[in-house]
């Protein structure tokens, strides 16, 4: 529960700082493909990072590294107050670029910190894994859902600097009571493991599933970071400061029901799929099922934006409906991902399993980023949709073959 509650605290920070960036930067007039740079090395940080995460965990504890993450966290939002409005855009896309990275780098340890210390601290009760990785990574969703209203609400009520002055100091107040009042018991400094170039699973299952996790993710990234956000904006927007304001709280409620009602469903995904108790050889088909359930719906919102040829009314309704299904089905698709690779991993490298795992989740959202402004860009919401679709697909292929190992 300690470190659940430091984790929420850095993913609302998370949520508000996307929006934040997203929102602000569309309203001063940068591309969707621009858009899009702005978030790569945030998530390229995350494929390097989580490699080296496990390793630095196994050296010098799991506390080390969740504190670490935090401060980094603090240092970003801190630098991207420094922001200079009068910059061109190349200067402004390179330093948002870095301090981003930054802030990849920052989640990224504190994930690997939580999500390990879960398969080293959950009661052994039975179906206890599976329950405490569902309310740790739903209950994590729910509040960065919270954060991206947040970050909505600040930009348009507070301004950019004043909401990342505010954010930073409530993480720094944040960090100071989980660092003096977290109780004993948080790994410390693991078994020494191997070398730093030990950081591809020995166990397929594990590669596999990295390997669906990476399209699944892509399969969100590319209609969620620029595309859905840039959609709504543009038709919710009059281009007025008022109307800009208006959109801003709209497109933020949005973003944020969906990410809450995704964490939701996450928490819930144990009983979804038949309560606790199963193998794991019966939760992994049951994977393979919901992976297959989420490939046509893209597919189908595509079509239907193809065919509405510019924004119509029905079109809006079925793109919220859709999205909200979607939403739906990859809640469940993540949240047996999430207990799956503490299901495979062995104790003795959790944090390197961990670490690989989440490196390819990084590198699914890395291209599902870069594809989501291209995507937008050259083909609008049809081709961003269905680019979506096929990243799904591939993430169903990948987890057919991980039924057979």
């Amino acid at each position: 529960m300690a470190v659940t509650a430091a984790y929420w605290a850095f993913m609302l920070s998370d949520g508000a700082l996307r929006m934040l960036v997203l929102l602000h930067f569309n309203g001063l007039g940068f591309t969707p493909l621009q858009l899009a740079w702005l978030f790569l090395l945030y998530e390229l940080a995350g494929i390097v990072t989580n490699l080296g995460a496990g390793w630095l965990a196994a050296r010098f504890g799991l506390a080390a590294t969740l504190y670490g993450g935090l401060a980094l966290q603090i240092g970003a939002l801190a630098a991207l107050a420094q922001l200079d409005p009068t910059w061109g855009i190349a200067a402004s896309v390179a330093f948002v670029m870095a301090v981003q990275g930054v802030s990849g780098v920052a989640k990224d340890l504190a994930k690997m910190s939580s999500k390990s210390a879960v398969k080293l601290l959950a009661p052994a009760e039975e179906g206890g894994l599976f329950r405490w990785v569902a309310y740790l990574t739903g209950s994590k969703n729910a509040v960065k859902g919270a954060g991206f209203f947040l970050g909505a609400a600040l930009l348009a009520l507070a301004g950019f600097e004043t909401a990342v002055w505010g954010m930073a100091g409530v993480l720094a107040v944040i960090l100071a009571a989980v660092a003096l009042f977290l109780p004993p018991g948080l790994p410390g400094r693991m078994k020494a493991e191997e070398s730093w170039g030990g950081w591809r699973s020995q166990d397929a299952r594990v590669n596999r599933l990295s390997l669906a996790r990476m399209f699944l993710f892509g399969a969100r990234d590319v209609w969620f970071v620029v595309g859905i956000p840039i959609y709504f904006q543009a038709i919710l927007s009059d281009g007025t400061a008022e109307g800009r304001r208006e959109a801003f709280f709209l497109v933020g409620g949005f973003m944020a029901l969906w990410i809450i009602a995704y964490g939701a469903v996450q928490a819930l995904a144990p009983r979804i799929l038949g309560g606790k108790g199963q193998a794991v050889e019966e939760t992994t088909r049951k994977a393979v099922r919901w992976a297959g359930l989420l490939v046509p719906i893209p597919f189908v919102l595509a079509a239907a934006a193809y065919l509405a040829g510019e924004p119509e009314g029905w079109l809006t309704g079925a793109l919220v409906a859709g999205l909200l299904l979607f939403g739906f089905v990859f809640a469940v698709n993540s949240s047996v991902h999430s207990y799956l690779i503490l299901a495979f991993g062995s104790a003795e490298r959790i944090t390197r399993d961990v670490g690989f795992y989440y490196m390819a989740n990084a590198a699914g959202r890395l291209i599902g980023t870069l594809l989501s402004g291209v995507s937008y860009q050259v083909g609008g919401l049809p081709l961003c949709l269905a680019t979506a679709g096929g990243m799904a697909l591939c993430s169903w292929l990948a987890g057919r073959r991980l039924s057979r190992v």
